[in-house]
């Protein structure tokens, strides 16, 4: 039978007497995309940081099922092992682009850079993929030597993709990954996530507070309040039929917008 890719287990972060989130448990399985969603103050961003491995939980573990250890906890990983395991088969992709490129070196050494961090020295190769991969996501492959700074927003955000996804990682975390865009941009860049999603056999962890966007792009869905989970199942189950007043008055606000 196959294992969960991801196993979240009574996950819980104080700051102090405040919570960031509280017992929060899930699985996600291979191929899948869990949509995370709630307002400001929710916890959404707080369990990311958890489940992502750039914050430690208080309680809690997080199992990743690795593709040479099989499921391991990586709170009990070495350090080199997880800061492998973040440059291969996890990738984290930031509301701002600019928390994920480096904004001095040009777009092709932005995506070379992972590649190098894995091992590759060729020179020749690595140019060549970074190339090919800004075509993936919609960049002229003529501008792979112009800097992130002379990029759009949707621009740079993109290349922060063709970043995070040149190393074939199984896991993506995203944080808001439309914030900030215009509506226009959003729908592009929606549009190529899923396209990447699907074509790769990605996994994600999707925080928003669009639900427009987990309609999009999630197979299941996690509405969150106050620190916990209120309610969870299919996305299209979830929104059309919400259960939890909460996750009602989230749906309704946007069919009254």
């Amino acid at each position: 039978m196959t294992a969960p890719l991801l196993s979240v287990e009574h996950v819980t972060r104080r700051y102090g007497p405040r919570i960031g989130c509280q017992d929060v448990s899930f699985e996600l399985w291979p191929g899948e995309v869990m949509g995370i969603v709630g307002e400001s103050g929710s916890g959404k961003s707080t369990l990311l940081s958890c489940i992502s491995g750039q914050g430690d939980p208080d309680e809690g573990r997080v199992v990743y099922d690795a593709r040479d250890l099989g499921p391991v906890d990586i709170r009990e990983m070495s350090e080199p092992r997880r800061r492998m395991l973040m440059r291969t088969d996890w990738a984290f992709v930031h509301q701002n682009p600019r928390d994920g490129l480096r904004m001095t070196v040009s777009a092709g050494a932005n995506v070379g850079e992972r590649l190098m961090a894995v091992g590759a020295r060729n020179y020749a190769n690595i140019r060549a993929q970074a190339t090919d991969w800004l075509g993936k996501v919609e960049i002229d492959e003529g501008r792979v030597d112009d800097r992130p700074a002379a990029f759009s927003g949707g621009m740079q955000q993109r290349l922060q993709i063709a970043r995070n996804l040149v190393t074939g990682p199984r896991l993506v975390f995203m944080d808001e990954p439309t914030g900030g865009l215009d509506v226009s941009v959003q729908a592009r860049l929606l549009d190529l996530i899923r396209g990447l999603v699907r074509e790769l056999g990605l996994s994600a962890v999707i925080v928003t507070h669009d639900l427009a966007v987990v309609r999009l792009l999630a197979d299941r869905l996690m509405v969150m309040k106050d620190g916990r989970r209120v309610e969870t199942g299919l996305t299209d189950q979830v929104l059309d039929d919400p259960q939890h007043p909460y996750t009602q008055l989230l749906v309704s606000s946007v069919l009254q917008a």
